[in-house]
């Protein structure tokens, strides 16, 4: 499909790169500040509307590609998708907050906070899994929630997905310059520039730009090129991480994991919130739906395959570390590598650190891959400019929305530190699963004009007591870890809840090739412990979450809000701003 535009009455092919207003607001609202001013003075009507309004399969499958003017070329398969899996998932996380947490807060019992954060992780692949089977296209769990929980729900998670991607980004680059120190068998910060700014933000980090601009262009090239640089790339990190986890057993102390639970269980938890971002990634494969060859085979095997072989990789890897070196010994930044040093392998540690400077590599480009097209899919929305939704004629890739992401991140790395980075991150992250699962509810027992009225009232009631319920647990064990008084109000009522929509309610779809099974325990779980995780974080993670989520919500007042308006609209009137009584409720791209 050609990019076009019109000059007189012969239709000319247009460039990529434009910078016209109608390529940034194109939208009825943005003509003139007269019009911007009467959309302004709808607001509130506009938001009911955008609240009620949900998006079915077959526009975000069929009629929102159109927006990109030219198609993603389909060349992936589950190999492909399987080696993205490794190569998005094992890369800082493992190699850096390892360390990080068992020093501050799990002690030897890391292993326990991977097995936690695994176990909610596959649940979540699972809810991601169905979807991208079902409806398969860049947009990945914003596409999926503008369908079942309609449009302001999809802002507020492409927002935080936004936040995640750029966020992430710049977390793993600022670890990939620590790890490059230490093959260079320097300091971990010689090679960032010391300032007097504010601790957590006082190390700026050129390298670390500088790594993410790469991986941002070899993503801009070619999908396939990629795809093939990083299974070779990741499978070179498996055999170091083969290695570690062989070698570290080899010199592996018992002593060493007493005391298992230094911190106690809290600990293990605290510490299980933070090292989620290890697992986070995956979702990059579900916004590879649109460029694979067969989606309801290769998904479920690439995305269900890789993620439970890093689960187990993850928890050997952990208790390999704890078994070498005392908990309180660990180095922060660059544990494994100076682990080996002390038990006298000082060779290994250069092994080590260009495993890790490998596997944090194909963890930006695989980043890279996915995060442009979350963006892509977002912009055909509307949401932001539709100028980033534009897909390269020759290249096949989505040019404009990497460099949105890519430009991001550098600004954010060059300043912030990982620890700064990462508490953030995983907020976020906890937060689009937990929306992904309620979805993933919502889909098989609501079906727009045939769920009664009354069984969409139940759905609602029992997913406010499950959604209630798990904060409640998680806001218990923060104040009072050692009672059980309150789990015996909470548990019980998320039980209830769950019971109530197997009982009570009928599935309204079945999924017609893969699904997720034992609906609704599953997904209800997976809503538990993603909120059990999120209340585990501190409170600082949070303020930095509800900051960021305000200036979401201004953006989407003053724009989002009236652009997506427009768009979903636009048929209906196309000559005027007003609105009337007939135009509540109506859906749209």
């Amino acid at each position: 499909m050609g990019s076009m535009g019109e000059v007189g009455d012969e239709i000319q092919p247009r460039g990529y790169w434009r910078w016209s207003k109608q390529d940034f607001l194109p939208e009825e609202s943005f003509k003139n500040w007269a019009s911007y001013r009467s959309a302004l003075s709808q607001t509130c009507f506009r938001f009911k509307d955008r609240l009620t309004s949900r998006s079915e399969d077959a526009i975000e499958i069929g009629e929102m590609r159109k927006q990109s003017e030219n198609d993603m070329k389909r060349c992936l398969t589950w190999w492909d998708l399987t080696w993205f899996g490794f190569g998005s998932v094992i890369g800082a996380g493992i190699f850096v907050l390892t360390g990080q947490e068992a020093h501050d807060h799990a002690g030897p019992a890391i292993v326990l906070s991977y097995v936690a954060s695994g176990v909610s992780a596959l649940l979540s692949v699972f809810c991601y899994t169905e979807f991208a089977v079902e409806i398969p296209v860049a947009g990945g769990s914003f596409a999926y929630l503008r369908i079942e929980l309609g449009d302001f729900a999809a802002f507020i998670t492409a927002g935080n997905i936004l936040l995640e991607s750029i966020v992430g980004s710049a977390g793993v680059a600022r670890a990939w310059t620590s790890y490059f120190t230490t093959l260079l068998n320097r300091p971990t910060n010689s090679l960032r520039i010391h300032t007097n700014l504010t601790k957590g933000y006082n190390l700026l980090d050129p390298i670390a730009v500088a790594v993410l601009a790469i991986a941002a262009t070899l993503a801009m090239i070619s999908t396939r090129k990629t795809s093939v640089f990083n299974w070779i790339a990741s499978a070179i990190n498996t055999v170091v991480i083969l290695f570690v986890i062989i070698a570290g057993f080899a010199n592996a102390d018992p002593s060493n994991l007493t005391p298992f639970l230094p911190y106690g269980a809290k600990g293990i938890f605290q510490a299980a919130a933070i090292v989620y971002f290890a697992y986070g990634g995956f979702d990059n494969i579900a916004t590879m739906a649109e460029e694979t060859k067969n989606p309801s085979r290769d998904i479920p095997l690439g995305l269900l395959g890789s993620m439970s072989i890093i689960t187990v990789i993850y928890c050997l890897m952990a208790l390999a570390l704890s078994m070498m070196q005392d908990y309180r010994d660990i180095d922060r930044q660059a544990a494994y590598s100076l682990a080996f040093q002390s038990v006298g392998m000082k060779w290994a540690k250069y092994l080590v650190a260009l495993g890790a400077l490998k596997g944090m590599t194909t963890v930006l480009l695989v980043g890279a891959l996915g995060q442009a097209r979350y963006v892509t899919h977002i912009a055909r929305a509307h949401m932001i400019p539709p100028w980033f939704a534009l897909v390269h004629p020759k290249t096949g890739t989505p040019i404009n929305a990497t460099l949105l992401i890519v430009i991001s991140s550098a600004l954010i790395a060059f300043f912030s530190s990982l620890d700064v980075l990462a508490s953030l991150l995983s907020v976020s992250t906890l937060f689009v699963f937990m929306m992904m699962a309620v979805a993933l509810l919502v889909r098989r027992y609501y079906v727009t004009g045939v769920t009664p009225r009354i069984n969409l009232l139940k759905l609602v009631i029992f997913l406010l007591i499950i959604v209630a319920s798990s904060m409640g647990t998680s806001a218990y064990w923060g104040l009072n870890p050692n009672g059980w008084v309150g789990y015996a109000i909470t548990i019980p009522l998320w039980v209830l809840g769950t019971a109530g929509i197997s009982v009570f309610l009928p599935q309204q779809r079945t999924p017609k090739v893969w699904g997720v099974p034992l609906v609704p325990w599953l997904p209800s779980l997976s809503i538990a412990t993603n909120l059990f995780l999120m209340g585990s974080l501190e409170s600082k993670a949070f303020i930095r979450f509800g900051v960021c989520t305000v200036l979401m919500l201004v953006y989407y007042v003053f724009f989002g809000l009236h652009a997506t308006y427009d768009v979903a609209h636009q048929q209906q009137k196309p000559e005027s701003l007003k609105f009337n009584d007939g135009d509540m409720g109506k859906t749209g791209p």
